[in-house]
């Protein structure tokens, strides 16, 4: 095993604790946004106010509402539902209710499970969520995410008390019946003790959340959400309060304005627009770039650089996402599911929705986004131009290390980033004395591992598959995948500098590679060079 650079130095302190806590909570979250949305589109069109909701029985089956006697759909699964009067009828159960009831929350724990102890942490974990599911009368995604990871760290930890000491044949035996008996039991706790706590919880953090938008307070928190996004600590606030809370008001009211007070893209897109008139440099020349990956692609973190190259700017930020909350609290709009990645387009998606207000609901959620991004626009324009002929003085770099600080700031590269690199970081990339890898077995697969394991890492392997492929080689397999998800298997594992000595720790067999950058590192070339030195000794 050969790292080609020194491994990433360790860091403290509560910021580095916040964000690896955001980064855990997100870690159960994005994975399954794919089944969020497709709730948030089933709830768009079967409800009764869907925009199918005028096609019976397809609708009543589907949204789960209408008379089940009236309509007829033999074998489809009924409750009991109340009329205005108080007489009881047989209703559809449908789809809408089960998967914000038990699908998205039980999704949620077997993923937290699966990062704390792979399959057989999923599977408690699931177990365990059913009893705090079934325990309470709330969308439970709180307690999904503090259930699953804590089930599958018990189960861990029970695995170890005979690890080593079940006698040959057994095995099987004693894992499943032990995992089955605690899982039952973590079940009932969930039920009788861990449902009802995080009912507390989540009802106290609720009334937090009435309190704020009863004193007209909400937009307050932006003073805390922007510098967060900025510095990536925002997390933990939107994946483990926002998040749960705006799904269990959507339940209610058909939308929460909890989706929008981080995802609104109209704060970003206002401070790149700014820069791409008023800035100098290379931060000017990239921003208009960046303002349509930004504002239609979502990635709200490629505007990151541009604030800390300029921190008073950040003062603008907090001052357009303020006015985006209150244009929303004030006219009452918001989102039917939640916003990932915070793109324009998804945001469309999720205001749109007939339980949300439809159009009348979209054009206030846009307005929001449009004064947000003017009134950001407006300050950064004010704070650049203000300082604009020092900037052209001490032009340099700086851009470069604000993209850096940012990456520190993540604890990882990104897609985002390598992006905006400027060709003299680049060039003094490629001049900086590098280690090649040395292989020792025949190359067979290399693995790009990130948190994650997407985006920036996706990115990174289509760079290196079309590489190779120039070269002529293509029988690699070239893959992409979250860190946590190593398993050994890889001959070359290539991650930012930052990440590389976690790889090493799952994958210690494998050549590791780092690189400061995922989309055009010349580390790239080197392993190119590696596999075709390997292939010619072989010949």
């Amino acid at each position: 095993m050969t790292t080609t650079s020194p491994a990433a130095t360790r860091t403290g302190g509560v910021r580095v604790g916040v964000q690896r806590f955001g980064t855990f909570l997100s870690g159960m979250i994005m994975p399954n946004i794919a089944a969020f949305i497709a709730w948030g589109f089933i709830t768009m069109l079967f409800i009764a106010v869907g925009w199918l909701g005028w096609w019976h029985p397809v609708s009543d089956l589907l949204g789960g509402f209408g008379n089940a006697d009236v309509i007829g759909w033999q074998g489809a699964m009924t409750a009991l539902a109340q009329d205005e009067n108080g007489a009881t009828f047989p209703q559809y159960v449908g789809l809408v209710g089960p998967m914000v009831t038990y699908l998205l929350p039980l999704l949620i724990a077997n993923t937290g499970g699966r990062m704390i102890y792979g399959e057989r942490g999923g599977v408690v974990a699931v177990i365990a969520t059913m009893g705090v599911i079934v325990g309470t009368n709330i969308p439970m995604f709180l307690g999904a995410m503090i259930m699953g990871p804590l089930a599958a760290w018990i189960t861990k930890q029970m695995d170890r008390l005979w690890d080593g000491k079940i006698r040959p044949g057994f095995e099987m035996l004693v894992n499943n019946f032990s995992a089955g008996i605690l899982g039952m039991l973590l079940a009932i706790v969930g039920f009788f003790v861990f449902g009802p706590v995080m009912l507390a919880v989540s009802t106290f953090l609720g009334t937090i959340v009435d309190w704020l938008v009863n004193y007209q307070l909400l937009p307050l928190l932006s003073v805390i959400v922007e510098p967060a996004k900025v510095l990536f600590l925002n997390n933990a606030i939107n994946h483990g309060v926002f998040t749960p809370l705006g799904l269990q008001q959507v339940e209610e009211a058909g939308k929460s304005i909890l989706f929008l007070i981080e995802a609104n893209p109209g704060p970003g897109i206002g401070l790149l627009l700014a820069f791409s008139f008023f800035g100098v440099g290379a931060a000017k020349a990239s921003a208009p770039g960046a303002a349509i990956i930004q504002f239609f692609g979502g990635i709200h973190e490629i505007y990151f650089p541009y604030a800390l190259s300029k921190p008073i700017t950040i003062l603008a930020l907090i001052a357009g996402g303020a006015t985006g909350v209150t244009t929303n609290m004030v006219l009452n709009g918001g989102l039917a599911f939640p916003a990932a990645p915070g793109s324009i387009i998804a945001v469309t998606a999720a205001a749109v929705a007939p339980a949300a207000g439809g159009v009348g609901n979209l054009l206030v959620v846009y307005l929001s986004v449009v004064l947000a991004a003017v009134v950001t626009f407006l300050l950064t324009a004010v704070f650049l131009r203000a300082s604009h002929k020092r900037d052209l003085e001490a032009e340099g770099d700086s851009f470069g290390a604000a993209i850096a600080q940012t990456e520190a700031n993540k604890g990882k590269s990104s897609a985002a980033m390598d992006a905006l690199r400027t060709s003299t970081a680049t060039t003094a990339s490629a001049a900086a004395p590098s280690t090649t890898a040395v292989a020792t077995t025949p190359i067979e697969r290399i693995v790009f591992a990130c948190d994650a394991g997407m985006g920036s890492s996706a990115m990174g392997a289509s760079v290196l598959r079309n590489k190779l492929k120039k070269a002529g080689i293509e029988d690699i397999t070239v893959t992409n995948q979250a860190i946590a998800n190593l398993d050994g298997t890889a001959d070359v594992v290539i991650t930012q500098q930052q990440l590389t000595e976690r790889a090493t720790a799952k994958s210690p067999d494998s050549v590791h590679v780092s690189v400061d950058n995922f989309m055009n590192s010349p580390k790239y070339d080197e392993v190119v060079d590696m596999v075709r030195e390997q292939r010619k000794e072989a010949e």
